[in-house]
């Protein structure tokens, strides 16, 4: 198959993506060593993340749209039987769109449930744990404690998936999100220009909104 370089992933996409890699450890290393106060800023900070994905996956790039990759069983089953090259996809696949959802939502679990729980024994207390019962909040808190190694083993289903890509398909999938441009098929052309009004104006609102959490989601009016 004829090849060219093309631009695939914004630099919004591409900073969110390497700033989970940066939090993930960074959250497990400081909850080991029950380091709370740096703990929950940088949970602020990854939920502000998330939230900026989120939105920047609603009226972002082309790549970045949910809208553009994430389709059907169909769509997932013919892929699956080869029938779409990966060359011919400028973003995710199908099937790679089905990883990207359940990594923001997982995390995005995690993240709500440490900001409900509560231990008043070692002062790991979430902002929003006075707006539920104690029974809850214990509920959230055990449940918060284990659910980050279903957080991490999708994260290793995620690379082992970038592995399998270049050890059988020769893709380079790390590549491209580091640079932002990769091969594609001759007839696919470059990511959608990126808007940066569009995108300041996304993570403002997505700070705005951790730091009202952070502060306890006190009313707005």
């Amino acid at each position: 198959m004829s090849t060219h370089k093309v631009k695939i992933w914004d630099w919004p996409v591409r900073f969110t993506h390497w700033s989970f890699v940066l939090l993930l450890p960074a959250m497990y290393v400081t909850a080991e060593n029950s380091e709370w106060g740096w703990h929950m800023r940088l949970g602020h900070v990854l939920l502000a993340l998330i939230v900026f994905r989120i939105l920047w996956g609603i009226i972002g790039t082309d790549t970045a749209r949910f809208a553009s990759f994430v389709r059907g069983p169909g769509a997932v089953l013919a892929y699956l039987r080869g029938e779409f090259p990966h060359k011919q996809h400028k973003g995710h696949t199908p099937l790679g769109a089905l990883s990207v959802l359940a990594l923001l939502g997982f995390m995005l679990a995690q993240i709500s449930m440490g900001l409900f729980a509560g231990d008043p024994f070692d002062g790991a207390t979430g902002p929003l744990n006075p707006l539920v019962g104690v029974g809850t909040a214990d509920f959230l808190t055990d449940t918060h404690e284990w659910f980050y190694w279903v957080v991490f083993a999708m994260v290793g289903v995620h690379i082992l998936a970038i592995g399998l890509y270049g050890a059988f398909q020769a893709q380079n999938l790390i590549g491209p999100m580091v640079a932002g441009s990769g091969e594609k098929a001759t007839n696919v052309k470059d990511n959608s220009p990126t808007p940066w009004v569009r995108a300041l104006v996304c993570l403002a609102v997505a700070a705005g909104f951790a730091f009202w959490i952070y502060s306890g989601a006190p009313p707005l009016t």
